[in-house]
Formats: C-alpha cells, sequence, structure tokens
C-alpha cells in the first residue's frame, strides 16, 4: 500500500533548487551575477513577495515561501560553510606572503571604516552597543560577490585584484571576533555586568575552542587517512560534512556562532596534505547552501520598507559607500598603491556584505538592535550588492583612464626591421615563445618577436634577441612588424582573448599566411581553428601526449614505437579538433611531429 506524500513538506526544498538549478543559471546566461539573482529571487518569492499574496491566491503557496524562518537552517549552514572553505584557504604561509596588505591595509579597512560608521550611527541617535556593531558590520565587504566578479574577468591576479582579496581576506578573520562581541554584548543587554559576561563568554569560547583544536590536531588527520584508505568518495564527502558541521555545533553549544566552530575546522584541515581534496568535495555543498544564505537575504527585503523611507534608505547606501570607498582609496595610496588600482579596489569594497546580514541578525536576536534599523540598514547594504556589478564595470573603466603610461625603457622603443625581409613572427617572448625563439634560430630560421611587456623586451634586446615591444592585436603594429612579408606567424601567449584577436588581425591582413597558434585547451583550440590558424597547439592535450611518450619509454616501449603512437593520437586529435573547410596545415606531418 503506498504511503501518503504531503507535497507541502517538500516544497520549501523544491523553491531553493528550482532557484538554484533554473533561474539561476538562466539569469547568467544574461550576465546578471548569481547572488544578486539568489537575492531578486528571495525578495520575489519570499513573505513580502508573492508569498504574501499565498493566503488570498493559493496557487501561489506551492511556489513561494511564506516564512522565511523555514529555510533559516539551512542558511544558517551556508554561513557555516562558507567560514569553513575561508579557513581552508588560510594557511600560515599565505598569510606571510600577504601579510602587509592583509594586516596593513587590510586591518586598517575594517579598524578605520568600522569606527568612521560607528561614530556615525551613534551621532544618529544608535545606542553605543547598536552603533558598534552598525559600524563594523557595514565595514565588511562581500566576498562572494567581489570573488567571483574579479575571477570572472581573470583579474585576481592584478594590482586591484590582490589589493581586494587582501582586505576581503583580514574582513573574513574579523568576522569571528565580531561574531563573538555580539555574543558578548547581548549577554550584557540581558542585565548581566559586562566584565562578568565577558570573563563567562572567554571562558566558554577558550574551552571550545581548545577542545576542537586539541581533538582536531589528534583526530583530524588519522580520520582522514582512514577515510581515503577506503578509497571511497562517498565516504570522504560524509567526514568532511560531519567535520565542518560537528565542529560548528559544538562551538554552538558553547555559546558561539556555528561558522566559529567550522572556521576553525577549516583551519585545522588547511595544515593537512587533504586540505584541496576537501576543497574540491565541499565545494558543490557551499555554492548550494551559501545560495540558500542569499535566498533568505532577498526574503528578508520588505519593499514596503523601500517604499515608506526610499529617502533614508538611498541616502545610508550612497553614504555607506562614499565613507568607505573615500577611506579605502585614502589608505591604498598610503600603501603606495597607483592611483588606478586604489580607485579600482575603493570601488569594489565600498559597498557592503553578506556578513552584515549575520551580524545584524544575531545583534536583533540579542535585542542590541532595533527591528526597524535593521531593515533599513539592511535594506541599503541590499541596494549596494545588487549595484556591486555596474560599479565592478565602472571601477574598470575609471582604472584604465587613471592608468599612468608605462615608461618605455630605451631598448623597448627600437621599432621592427623595414626592410621587407621574409620572416617569421612570434608573438610573446615568456617560456614558451623563448623556446620557439630557440628552436627557430637553431635551424637558422629567421625571424623577430614582439611582446606587450616592455621591461621583458628590453632584457630580451640587452641578450642579443631581435624583440620587439609593440601590440600584437593592432593591425597597424601588426603591418609595421612585417606581416605582409611574414613567413608565418606563432602566437604563444596564454591569453585566450588576446590569441583570438591576434589570429584575427593577422588573417583579416594576410589570409593566406601560415597561423600557428597555442590554445589553451581542446574547445579553444577548435574555436581556434574555426577562426583561421593552421595549427592550434592545445596545451592540455600536448602535455598529455608528452606524459604518456615518458611514461611509456619509462615501461620499456621501444622508443619507435612510442613515437609512432603519440604521432598517430596526434594527428587524430587534430582531425577531431579541425572542422571541415579549415585552413592547409601548416607544416608537413615529419616536421609538425616534433612540438616546440
Amino acid at each position: 500500500m503506498a504511503g501518503t506524500v504531503d507535497p507541502s513538506v517538500y516544497k520549501d526544498a523544491i523553491v531553493v533548487l528550482a532557484t538554484a538549478g533554473v533561474i539561476v543559471p538562466f539569469a547568467k546566461r544574461f550576465k546578471v551575477n548569481s547572488v544578486v539573482a539568489f537575492m531578486a529571487c528571495g525578495a520575489l518569492l519570499g513573505p513580502f513577495g508573492l508569498g504574501g499574496l499565498a493566503s488570498s491566491i493559493p496557487l501561489l503557496s506551492s511556489i513561494t515561501v511564506a516564512k522565511a524562518e523555514a529555510l533559516a537552517g539551512p542558511a544558517e549552514l551556508g554561513v557555516a560553510f562558507l567560514l569553513f572553505v575561508i579557513g581552508l584557504e588560510l594557511s600560515f604561509e599565505r598569510l606571510m606572503t600577504m601579510r602587509r596588505l592583509v594586516f596593513g591595509l587590510g586591518l586598517g579597512q575594517v579598524a578605520l571604516s568600522g569606527g568612521v560608521i560607528g561614530a556615525v550611527a551613534y551621532w544618529l541617535g544608535q545606542p553605543a552597543a547598536a552603533a558598534l556593531i552598525i559600524g563594523f558590520g557595514l565595514a565588511l565587504s562581500s566576498t562572494a560577490m567581489v570573488v567571483e566578479l574579479l575571477s570572472a574577468k581573470r583579474r585576481m591576479t592584478s594590482s586591484a585584484g590582490r589589493a581586494s582579496f587582501a582586505i576581503l581576506l583580514c574582513q573574513d578573520i574579523a568576522v569571528i571576533p565580531l561574531l563573538f562581541l555580539v555574543s558578548v554584548l547581548g549577554a550584557q543587554a540581558d542585565g548581566g555586568s559586562l566584565l562578568a559576561g565577558l570573563a563567562q563568554a572567554l571562558v566558554q569560547a577558550f574551552g571550545a575552542i581548545a577542545a576542537i583544536v586539541v581533538i582536531g590536531r589528534l583526530a583530524l588527520r588519522p580520520l582522514f587517512r582512514l577515510v581515503a584508505s577506503t578509497d571511497s568518495s562517498e565516504s570522504f564527502m560524509a567526514a568532511t560534512l560531519l567535520i565542518a558541521l560537528g565542529t560548528g555545533l559544538i562551538a554552538a553549544a558553547a555559546g558561539l556562532s556555528m561558522g566559529l566552530g567550522a572556521f576553525i575546522a577549516g583551519l585545522l584541515l588547511a595544515e593537512t596534505e587533504y586540505r584541496r581534496a576537501i576543497e574540491v568535495t565541499i565545494e558543490p555543498f557551499k555554492s548550494l547552501l551559501i545560495g540558500v544564505f542569499f535566498l533568505t537575504v532577498g526574503m528578508g527585503v520588505n519593499p514596503a520598507d523601500l517604499a515608506a523611507h526610499p529617502l533614508a534608505i538611498l541616502g545610508i547606501a550612497i553614504g555607506l559607500f562614499a565613507a568607505k570607498s573615500l577611506l579605502v582609496f585614502g589608505l591604498a595610496r598610503r600603501f603606495k598603491l597607483s592611483r588606478a588600482t586604489a580607485l579600482e579596489t575603493a570601488i569594489m569594497i565600498g559597498p557592503g556584505g553578506e556578513f552584515a546580514f549575520v551580524l545584524f541578525g544575531g545583534a536583533v536576536s540579542a535585542k542590541l538592535l532595533s527591528r526597524n534599523a535593521e531593515s533599513l540598514v539592511l535594506a541599503a547594504v541590499s541596494l549596494t550588492m545588487v549595484v556591486l556589478p555596474l560599479l565592478a564595470r565602472l571601477a574598470r573603466a575609471l582604472s584604465q583612464r587613471l592608468a599612468v603610461p608605462a615608461i618605455l625603457p630605451e631598448e623597448a622603443k627600437v621599432l621592427p626591421p623595414d626592410d621587407h625581409s621574409a620572416r617569421a613572427i612570434v608573438v610573446g617572448c615568456g617560456r614558451v615563445g623563448r623556446l620557439v625563439s630557440a628552436m627557430l634560430e637553431e635551424h637558422r630560421k629567421p625571424y623577430i618577436a614582439i611582446d606587450f611587456d616592455p621591461a621583458l623586451v628590453a632584457t630580451q634586446r640587452r641578450s642579443g634577441r631581435p624583440v620587439f615591444y609593440g601590440d600584437s592585436t593592432n593591425l597597424d603594429f601588426l603591418r609595421l612588424s612585417g606581416l605582409d612579408e611574414a613567413t608565418a606567424l606563432i602566437v604563444t601567449i596564454d591569453n585566450p582573448r588576446a590569441v583570438d584577436a591576434t589570429v584575427l588581425a593577422a588573417r583579416t591582413l594576410k589570409p593566406d599566411l601560415v597561423i600557428v597558434a597555442r590554445a589553451r585547451d581542446a574547445s579553444h583550440a577548435r574555436h581556434l581553428y574555426q577562426i583561421g590558424v593552421n595549427d592550434a597547439v592545445p596545451e592540455t592535450i600536448e602535455a598529455s601526449l608528452q606524459l604518456s611518450e615518458a611514461a611509456l619509454v619509462g615501461l620499456g616501449v621501444p622508443m619507435g614505437l612510442v613515437i609512432a603512437s603519440i604521432h598517430e593520437r596526434r594527428d587524430q586529435f587534430r582531425t577531431e579538433l579541425k572542422p571541415s573547410g579549415a585552413p592547409a596545415q601548416a607544416l608537413p606531418r615529419d616536421a609538425r611531429s616534433r612540438r616546440l
């Protein structure tokens, strides 16, 4: 006999999965940030949106969430997993490498922003404890959004990316003592003495943290060694989730936050050899649960508050962004960052962040912050987060305008020869480009090389190599470099966009030119064939072929058979990647078989 199923029991889970699996991917097709998409869905489907109409329109009850509290548990798990991963990503070596920016620029930003914003909140009539929490809560920025935006544009390794990440790293570390501060101030608000409450909280916190650290150092490595020996990904996943949740619950039982316990567990696991495997294992759960957190954040946005206090919310949002941006810009300049880098960093860090919702929610529960003040401030934070993708574009555009043109060394000012000689052109003087140039010299093939890095060009020219400074995507510079008479164009740079632009520019100027290009992977190689290269060399495939060759030779397979097999497999890959109608092969097979 089949059991009866109540669909309403699973309704909230279906709403979450539909948002994560359908709506967010659909929004990303239109280049809408996933965090913004989750928040927008929360506002639309939550109790202040369509969920509020479910009582009068019963059909809506099946696709909306009438009470945001129903998702409070998964949302708290999302925050715990976020802090767990932050702990995993921290290490003593990493902190020491970035210590100047993390503990200088980052700590200065948190302290100054928290102090200034807190002073303004106190001046506006908030109690001292509330003003303190408001100040430091608004001093935090959105790690999830800023990292995603910078990663999407491949700018994490830029000067602004490193500075932004250092500040965010310090902010993430600061969340832990701030959560502890809320619990201490909450104990005082219940009528206890501040000193007594602080002492009791410190004892409880020290005991819980000491227990987690001692047990973790003794048990975590043997536990994961045992689990890893089973060669079961399911067991490894279960152990990872158990550690993240178990330490969080131990901390919660001691009166601390789940996030603090999860953070400590992440720190302990960061020192083990299982760190990378754990990061990969937890990534899907973290992303989904953090999505639930932002969904609940959106559900807390009340359009009625926006309509009742639009000017106040807009004023708080503008004031928050202006204050933080100005402070970050000044600090960044103090730390000798360029104006362009300081401006881009300031704009990225200026908006509020997700941990404001965590801190203010805890402050309201501890009766340190009024519900009205929380709704106004969080509405302003939500507004700044929604416009962050647009601000990121503005930051990049302004920083490019402010960027000081590089002062070229004398060697980089030398123009390519204007002798109309037939020679190959090598684009890029990195490790791959230098090896290609060396092989051309060994076989006495005339060439010139071009690169956009003036320091690298100067170094290579001092070594006597025919290297010239310029932009390979510029049609005029390619023509100046002798592309009309060139025998071949060999593109060795590792930036896929620049590779594509160079190939398109060269093919426009000389349709019959032999073009050999470096590709990031198989899909990039397929794309390069479509836009006109004669030969594309995918890094991943070529590395696997060379690895296979070394392994087979090491296993005793005769060299001749190995080389023949590798040649056949390489040609097979090329045939699969190269569409029909693509340009003819650049080189005969026997010459093409030996990759540079």
